[in-house]
């Protein structure tokens, strides 16, 4: 019997998502710092932001993002379709968040989107699988660890946060 190894991920496999999570960062202490702190307008800024610059790193390459995605968002695996559209879903939610365009149902889209991500990434985390996660579309290797589940339920998180608290 084959036994597999642990995979070592060092901190540079993770340096895009630093990269990018800093400017979201970044971004999002400016808008306070100019606009006042506000944790509700925060997290909208931070959303935005994450989903701006992260579909567009997926529309970049938009087939390879969708084969990497399908192997193993729920939803994408069933319909090849749902992984081409996906990065312009989040182009949209990027733009709502931005422009503050229904922000009630955008909440709502977003905490479901990001719950069945989450679930895709668990199930996948939880048989072994070693997959490079499709978050940054196929334009970085950065490999799927729990960082993408925690990506996925923060994020799920901040919607059902701006949804159910005032």
């Amino acid at each position: 019997m084959k036994q597999e190894m642990a995979v070592a991920y060092t901190l540079k496999d993770f340096a895009p998502l630093i990269i990018l999570f800093s400017l979201i960062i970044g971004i999002t202490l400016v808008q306070q710092w100019w606009c006042g702190w506000n944790l509700k307008e925060a997290m909208r800024v931070s959303m935005a932001a994450f989903f701006l610059i992260f579909g567009f790193f997926k529309v970049i390459n938009l087939t390879g993002f969708a084969q990497a995605y399908g192997m193993y968002d729920l939803i994408a695996k069933q319909f090849t379709w749902y992984a081409y559209i996906y990065p312009f879903i989040e182009l949209a939610l990027g733009f709502a968040y931005l422009f503050k365009w229904r922000l009630p149902v955008v909440n709502w889209i977003t905490f479901a989107l990001m719950l069945i991500s989450a679930a895709g990434v668990f199930n996948e985390l939880s048989h072994g699988r070693k997959l490079m996660c499709a978050c940054l579309g196929a334009v970085f290797k950065v490999p799927m660890t729990y960082v993408t589940l925690a990506e996925d339920l923060i994020m799920a998180a901040m919607a059902a946060a701006m949804i159910f608290v005032g």
